[in-house]
């Protein structure tokens, strides 16, 4: 064989090695991008749930993930099945009409209630009585806040706009304008925060909504089933009588359907009082 035909053996295997190596490359560069595009894909839905209940830093809006609703195999089309929907079923009498809070404060109330005494916050709404102990020992300044808001009467004809049905089960209420948005004017530090873990949030727990740490302001949801969230969430009441109440409104689900919005079932706080005993 001459050296020449060798060399350009040589020269060819050369090549055929830089190709396979280049292959290789390309194929752990492919691999690698794919990783990073589903990491980053799963990290959009996480960030646009986020985002969807941080729009508005000062909404006091609960950062709550919610689960995606279970997709359905697609019904067969006919003339009923395209026809509108029928009305749904309200289970409550008509309530009034919520009205806007226009009462705002520079701080919060200073001082703390009783630690011996039993306070019960009753919401009196047009679907029957919701009554909530409030826990002022372990959360001294956001109960001081909801003692003070409710004696304002700032809770009365106040609208709970928001149901959640799926992963996260609450009603939310407590806005000055009835619609997710604003609050007293005030905010209060996060107290009472359980620890992560399943089930964190058990049925009958009352929280404070937030836009993030110690933005807590004047809207609180109640857990009506055990939820699990992060652990972010200031608990400062439990219902002690009319859990079935806030059941009985999230049965009937969401405005227009959906897993979290408008209750179908207007859930309106007609008016708000704190009993104390002991």
């Amino acid at each position: 064989m001459s050296s020449s035909n060798k060399r350009e053996r040589e020269i060819a295997r050369e090549k055929y090695e830089r190709q396979q190596q280049r292959r290789l490359e390309q194929e752990q560069a492919r691999r690698k991008r794919n990783q990073i595009i589903a990491a980053v894909a799963g990290l959009a839905v996480v960030g646009g749930v986020l985002a969807a209940l941080l729009i508005n830093h000062n909404a006091n809006t609960p950062v709550t993930p919610v689960a995606s609703p279970t997709t359905s195999a697609s019904p067969t089309h006919s003339a009923s099945a395209s026809a509108s929907p029928s009305p749904v079923a309200l289970v409550c009498p008509k309530g009034p009409t919520p009205t806007t809070k226009h009462d705002h404060w520079a701080q919060a109330p200073s001082g703390t209630l009783d630690s011996t005494k039993t306070y019960t916050l009753n919401l009196a709404t047009n679907c029957g009585d919701v009554k909530i102990q409030l826990l002022q020992n372990a959360a001294p300044t956001t109960t001081a806040s909801e003692y003070f808001l409710t004696n304002k009467n700032y809770y009365n004809l106040s609208d709970c706009f928001r149901l959640t049905t799926q992963g996260i089960f609450v009603v939310q209420c407590g806005s000055p304008t009835n619609n997710t948005q604003n609050g007293p004017g005030y905010t209060v530090p996060d107290e009472n925060l359980p620890a992560s873990g399943s089930n964190n949030y058990p049925a009958g727990t009352v929280a404070m909504a937030n836009a993030g740490a110690g933005t807590s302001g004047s809207q609180f949801f109640i857990v009506y089933k055990d939820t699990t969230l992060p652990p972010s969430y200031t608990i400062w009441g439990k219902v002690v009588s009319g859990l079935d109440v806030v059941t009985k409104v999230a049965g009937v689900g969401v405005k227009g359907g959906g897993a979290d919005g408008v209750p179908a079932q207007p859930f309106v706080i007609t008016k708000a009082t704190i009993s104390e005993t002991g």
